[in-house]
Parts: C-alpha cells; structure tokens; sequence
C-alpha cells in the first residue's frame, strides 16, 4: 500500500557520513526562496512606480527656456473661452396701427401713444472667466451691455379748435404721421448711437489685443536678438581660437623653416670651409713646387754666376762694409729718437698715474664753479649744432639706451679720454658717438681762470639723438 503524505511514516531518508541519515530541512529551504524573491518583487515594485512617474510627465511646457519636463497637476484642467463679439442688426419698428377713417362727428378723443423701444436682446450669460497668474498671456474681459434706456412716452396733442368737416380727419392723420416719424428718427438715431459704441468698444478692445500682440512680438524679437548676439559671440570666439591656433601652427612651420635654414647654411659653411681648406692646400703645395723651382733655378744661377762673383767680391765686400757702417749710424740715430719718444710717454704715464694733472669733473648741468659750467656748456653748443648727425643717423635708428658719456678735455682743447657709463648696447652707436667727439677737434682752449685751476675737464652728459644730437 503507497503511503501518503501524513499517514505517520517518515519516507526514507538518504545515508550519508558512514551510514548515518542526513537531515532534511525543507522549511529552511522554502524560507530562503521567499527572501531570495523579496528583492525581486522589491526592484519589479520600483521600476513600476519609476515607469509610471515617468508617464505621467509631459513633454514640453509654457515657460522661457529650452523644452522640458512638465508635471501634469501643473496645466490646468478648464481652458477659458475664447472672447466673442456678435454685432446684432438694429431692431425694426413695431408696425403702425392707423384707425379706419369715420366721420369725425363719431371719431372719439385720440389716446396718449405710448412708443417703447424694441426689447433689446438678452445678452448671452457671460462665459466663466478663469483668472491664472501667467505673465505672458493677456486677461480677456468681456465688457458689460450698456444700460437699457426708459421707454419714451410721447403724448398726444389735445384736439384743436373744431375746423371744418371736411379737412379734420386727414389733419389729423398727418400730425400723427409726422409724431411717429419723428419717434422713428430718434429710435433710429438712438440705435445708431448704440451701435457706434458697441463698435468703439469693439474697436478699442482689438487694439488693446493689437498691442498686447506687438509686445509679445517685440519681446520674442529681443530674444532673438539676444540669442543672435550670442551666437555671433561664440562664433567669434570659435574665430578668434582658430585664429590663434593658425597663428601657432604658422609660428611653428616658421620656427621649422627657421630651423631648417640655419641648418643648410651651417653645412653650406662647412662645405665652403672645407672647399677653402681644399684650395688653401693645393695653392700651398703649388707654392712649394714653385719655390724648390726657384730655388733649383737660383742655385743654378749662382752656380754661373760663381766665377763672376769672386771677381766682385772684394769690391762687393768694400761697398757693403760702408752700407753698414750707414746704416749703423742710421739706426743709432732712430734708436735715440726712440729712447727719447719712450722718455717723454713714460714721463706723461706717470704723471697721470700719480694724479699730478689737475682734474674737475662736471656730472650735471650745475657747479659752484661758474667758469667749468661755461666751458662744458661751450662744449655741448659745438656738438649739438655742428652737423655731425649723419655719423650716427643710420645706428640710433635701432633700439638703444640713451648712452652716458664722459669726455675729458685737457686744457689746450684737445681730449684725453672718451669714457661711457652707460653704453647704448650698439656698438656701431657708440663708435659714431667717438667719431663725432673726435670730428670736432681740436675744442676752444681753457681760458685763463680755468686754467690756472684746472689741467682736465671731466664732462659727462646723457646723449639723446632722433633727429638731431641733444646733450643734457
């Protein structure tokens, strides 16, 4: 007999460990698959609820900006008509009701005539109206009827004095023909005053919209402008990179040419050294086949002329014996001209050594002694305004520093020295500034009272030159 599931027997259970049964937990078994689901049935919940969040938004939106995501308890849920205008004909006049003509003996008392204007149409209930905060869409009003006017009561003319039988009916008619002309006149005329309001009205209320649509055309005209304006912006500054990185890359290909240039005129130079050093070589190895030809050719020469020249030889011996004993006498004579030359420098080198030569020294414009400050101006007004501005036009013409230079003057005009503090970093300019210090020469002599006191003058001055030579 199958045992069944709750019948009291344990089914069989497999051994394992030597023999020993193993131990079965299926609740444990079916507690792990419910927490094993949890996070399923958790992560299934959601993405269903991200999902429908997600649906529920709306593409797109009112406001200023780029597209978005708009929330759907954000539009509203009723749209306010659109405002509409009905232009009513006139109403016609009520009918006249003209009495039969009788005999006027019968005819009775003729009634007031109560004339009332046509009941004007009940205006249309307003539609509702939902007033929202938006900034950007005009409120539509929807104006009031005017007020309905009272009803004219016109009344009738007494009757006049009795005329005769015959014309009383037809008078009579036609004063009541003329009233009811006149009240249609004015009821016309009323009606028309009516509608050219309702038109003013209409009119105003379409140039009202007219220029709330100018506004919203004028300030979507401004956004464009302003986003031209910044379009045109980043364009240029796209252009400007462009530019820039044109301008490196240019740069660079010029650096690379540059550098390429250098390199075929270094091995150009190369080549013309070695070239040279090639020639130099062959003309000196020319040279030397020449002069062992010479010599070869002199050798043999002295060889012919051997026997002549012993002839000579004694006579040759007594004219170079008196060519010396000249010449000794000459060179004793250039040798005491000499150690005297050398005396007279050594002595000037050292009394400027030892300082003996009386020296002042000028560095500015001023000093108390007035006789230098006249002299070096002297000086200066030679340099300046002698034309000698063609010695350095073509130098000064390149970037330079104003020079400083210090000029010393012995006391007879002529210069000692030419010093400069300051060099102007061309060596061409400070050359042509020398040349035209040494132009000038000789300068005016000291006068008396400076050179009692005063052997060299030592005058500095800053040398500016553009289109003329300026000392200050």
């Amino acid at each position: 007999m199958p045992l069944r599931k709750g019948d009291g027997v344990a089914p069989a259970q497999p051994v394992v460990n030597g023999g020993k049964p193993a131990r079965r937990r299926p609740r444990a078994r079916r507690r792990t698959a419910r927490v094993s689901r949890r996070p399923l049935a958790l992560a299934l919940a959601i993405s269903t609820a991200v999902h429908a969040l997600l649906l529920t938004l709306l593409v797109g939106g009112e406001g200023p900006g780029w597209p978005g995501f708009a929330l759907p308890w954000q539009q509203r849920r009723a749209d306010e008509p659109a405002l509409r205008v009905v232009l009513l004909p006139p109403p016609a006049p009520p009918p006249e009701v003209l009495p039969p003509p009788g005999p006027p003996a019968a005819e009775p008392a003729p009634a007031p005539v109560v004339v009332a204007p046509a009941p004007a149409p009940a205006p249309a209930p307003p539609a509702p109206v939902l007033t929202t905060p938006r900034r950007d869409v005009p409120t539509w009003t929807v104006p009031e009827p005017p007020p309905e006017p009272p009803p004219v009561v016109v009344a009738a003319t007494p009757p006049a004095a009795p005329a005769p039988a015959a014309s009383e009916p037809d008078d009579t008619l036609r004063e009541r023909q003329a009233r009811l002309e006149r009240l249609r006149q004015e009821e016309q005329a009323r009606l028309a005053r009516q509608e050219a309001e309702r038109q003013e009205a209409a009119r105003a209320e379409a140039a009202r919209v007219e220029a709330a649509r100018q506004e919203a055309a004028r300030r979507e005209s401004e956004r464009a402008e302003a986003a031209r304006v910044e379009a045109a912006r980043a364009e240029a500054a796209r252009l400007e990179a462009a530019r820039v990185d044109a301008a490196r890359a240019e740069a660079a290909r010029l650096e690379a040419a540059r550098a390429e240039a250098a390199r075929a005129e270094a091995a150009r130079l190369e080549a013309a050294r070695a070239e040279a050093a090639r020639l130099e070589a062959a003309r000196a190895e020319a040279a030397r086949l020449e002069a062992e030809r010479v010599e070869a050719a002199r050798r043999d020469a002295e060889r012919q002329a051997a026997a002549r020249a012993e002839a000579a030889r004694q006579e040759a011996a007594r004219a170079e014996a008196a060519r010396q004993e000249a010449a000794r006498a000459e060179d004793a004579r250039r040798e005491a001209v000499r150690r005297a030359m050398g005396r007279q420098l050594d002595e000037e080198a050292a009394r400027r050594a030892s300082g003996s030569a009386r020296r002042g020294r000028l560095f500015g414009r001023s000093d108390p002694n007035p006789e230098i400050v006249a002299y070096a101006e002297a000086w200066a007004r030679k340099i300046q305004l002698n034309p000698t501005l063609d010695l350095v036009r073509e130098a000064a013409q390149r970037p330079h520093v104003q020079p400083l230079v210090t000029v010393a003057v012995r006391s007879d005009g002529s210069v000692e020295s030419v010093t400069f503090v300051t060099s102007s970093g061309i060596p061409a300019l400070d050359d042509g500034i020398r040349r035209v210090i040494e132009s000038q020469l000789p300068y005016a002599p000291f006068p008396p009272a400076l050179a009692r006191d005063y052997d060299v003058l030592e005058i500095r001055r800053s040398w500016h030159i553009d289109s003329a030579i300026r000392l200050y």
